[in-house]
């Protein structure tokens, strides 16, 4: 594999060259307790005399505190192979767990001879070995040794979970907390690890589904445990700013982030082609380009042109009425960007995010939003998540009539498409889609980079298509006089769409933008778009600096306006297999250059759906208010009554 500036390899003769000290720890090795205690007697013990009588305390002023637990033998192969009770010959599963086992502890091994020899580890050992450390160096060295420990027991772990994850079935078993995490030396940590997993199985591996099931839950606690210990452990900067690649396995370690299999996720949903979504121009022509412009992610530099030069739509909120075709957009789009996945033998990733997702166990709604966001933003994927009916899915902050659930989704959404550690790397996109967008969470909603109205049919024209497409071919009756989805036309239809936009359409909007114009006249410069910018804020507080930066970016797209040549999908040596650098370039000649119409237009589109949502929003509250204040001189008059 070649090497580029985002990975690293990790070579298959490097990881082999640790088979043998492999084998040996698997094989059995001593090992004493420091910090966790034997969950059982010890049953295979390497030297004689060892016996299961209570631990010692010594009671020597000094020695307290010093750990009396004996050595215990730890031989992992025979405590495997003995999970299936009396079958002499080991199975096929237990071949797996062990090959996996020494596999990860090969890999694990390597990344720590690579972490040695990339801090200067290496040559710290050989003058210790020499007994010439100097005295000004043992700090530096005890700390690199605390890195390698962390990397090499994370790297273990995590390669673990990784080889044998095809091997899990639907048994889960709890093994508790991982405690023996030893951090003195790579060593050191690899036994503590080896000896908590040889306890483990021996409360938990009665038989094989329990035996994997207990290797990956471990695997899955100690991840957990350094990587929290990682977060301030010394000197892991080597292992935390590189990524590397072990190629046979398809495995890629970047620091402490567990690794995943880049698998697609079988669509069953009906596809629909771009012609039988009637009306919703400007939404289903976006979503068409968005479809193209996941295609143009570079998995080796693991980037998007698109997101490096601007235009890259990385979240949209779409709003409408029922039954304006939210639903068929979806399919549409799901259907063009799994065709071309299919077509350049990309793996394409989609997942929806339902109500269903929402649990009455206190963290785990967060948990499942999490799970979501990551298994989409995986970069080894093209990805593609939504969340349909946002507004019931995700809860407003501060409104009583949230769940506790819908709050903790609400906080992750909202960390993960704007938040301090959001990478847009444009290899996935996601959409959150609402009948009721005024219900969402202000926040929550302005982090929806572009706005996709789906506002159905809207023609005559419309409305004949969309008859004649759901009427179907099973019939007699004659078209007419009509061109069947000749309005349906794709550039036709956004231009005139666009040129809408010159006004504004939202009657609260509408009157500050005449206001402004007659007072400084045609919004011509950026200093008097900036004045109309302020007006609006002024009009509607809520229209914040974030509006500003989705506006800029939705001039981007447009300065993005065009539309990658189909040829370059179905003929994927044409574009997609090209180098990032070239395919950069090949967009950068399509660019488009950008005209204050355009802003003035994305202005009044993004502006326009604000007061759309705020006047829902506050003819709801109003409502609302009405009701209950009926309700209350109801009740005021039925109480008099009673009394009199």
């Amino acid at each position: 594999m070649s090497v580029t500036s985002d990975l690293m390899e990790l070579r298959e003769d490097a990881i082999r060259k640790h088979y043998p000290a492999a084998n040996t720890m698997l094989e059995g090795f001593d090992h004493t307790p420091r910090v966790a205690s034997a969950a059982e007697p010890a049953t295979q013990t390497r030297s004689s005399g060892i016996g299961t009588r209570r631990r010692f305390r010594s009671t020597t002023p000094g020695l307290v505190t010093r750990s009396t637990a004996r050595p215990e033998g730890v031989h992992l192969l025979d405590r495997i192979a003995g999970a299936d009770g009396e079958d002499p010959l080991t199975s096929p599963a237990q071949a797996a767990v062990m090959h996996g086992l020494r596999r990860a502890l090969g890999i694990a091994l390597a990344m720590g001879k690579a972490f040695s020899d990339a801090t200067g580890l290496a040559d710290l050992k050989r003058t210790n070995l020499q007994g010439s450390l100097g005295a000004d160096r043992k700090a530096e060295f005890s700390a690199l040794l605390e890195g390698e420990a962390l990397a090499v027991g994370y790297v273990f772990a995590n390669a673990t979970a990784f080889l044998l994850a095809a091997q899990a079935s639907e048994v889960t078993v709890d093994v508790g907390e991982v405690q023996e995490v030893l951090t003195d030396n790579a060593q050191l940590a690899l036994h503590g690890a080896l000896w908590e997993l040889d306890q483990k199985l021996a409360l938990h591996a009665s038989n094989e589904p329990r035996l994997v099931a207990t290797v990956l839950a471990f695997a899955e606690q100690l991840m957990e445990r350094i990587a929290l210990r990682g977060q301030n452990g010394a000197r892991t900067g080597a292992f935390t700013s590189a990524n590397w690649r072990v190629e046979a396995d398809d495995l890629t370690i970047r620091g402490f982030t567990p690794a995943t299999k880049a698998k697609s996720t079988t669509l069953t949903m009906q596809f629909k082609k771009p012609h039988q979504v009637v009306g919703n121009h400007i939404a289903k022509y976006q979503a068409m380009r968005l479809a193209k412009m996941l295609m143009a992610y570079d998995f080796e530099r693991r980037l998007n042109p698109f997101a490096e030069l601007g235009g890259f739509i990385f979240t949209f909120m779409g709003d409408g009425a029922p039954g304006t075709g939210k639903t068929t957009l979806i399919q549409m789009m799901a259907g063009m960007i799994h065709e071309y996945c299919q077509n350049a033998g990309y793996t394409f990733r989609y997942q929806n995010f339902g109500i269903d997702n929402i649990d009455s166990y206190q963290g785990k709604s967060g948990q499942n939003a999490k799970a979501f966001v990551n298994n989409v933003l995986d970069p080894s994927v093209i990805g593609f998540g939504t969340i349909d009916d946002i507004d019931q899915i995700a809860g407003r902050r501060g409104d009583r009539q949230s769940s506790a659930g819908q709050q903790e989704v609400t906080a992750v959404f909202m960390e993960a498409f704007a938040g301090a550690n959001t990478v847009v790397r444009g290899n996935c996109t996601f959409g959150m889609f609402s009948n009721f967008p005024e219900n969402v969470d202000d926040a929550l909603r302005q982090r929806a980079g572009a706005r996709f109205l789906v506002d159905g049919p809207q023609t005559r024209e419309d409305y004949i298509d969309i008859l004649a497409l759901l009427m179907g071919r099973k019939h007699d009756i004659p078209l007419g006089d009509h061109e069947l989805y000749a309005a349906q036309q794709i550039q036709k239809a956004v231009a005139a769409s666009f040129e809408s936009h010159n006004r504004p359409k939202e009657p609260g909007l509408m009157e500050v933008f005449d206001r402004v114009s007659s007072q400084i006249g045609a919004l011509d410069t950026i200093a008097k778009m900036g004045t109309y910018l302020k007006a609006i804020q002024e009009a509607d507080p809520r229209f914040t600096g974030r509006a500003i930066k989705n506006i800029t970016d939705a001039v981007k797209v447009r300065a993005m306006d065009f539309e990658l040549p189909d040829e370059w999908m179905e003929q994927p040596d044409l574009f997609l297999f090209k180098p990032y650098d070239e395919k950069a370039a090949m967009i950068e000649e399509l660019r488009r250059p950008i005209t204050t119409q355009m802003v003035i237009q994305e202005i009044n589109r993004y502006a326009d759906s604000e007061f759309r949502y705020a006047d829902k929003s506050d003819e709801v509250a109003i409502e609302a208010m009405v009701r209950d204040m009926g309700r209350q001189e109801e009740a005021k008059r039925r109480y008099l009554e009673g009394k009199g």
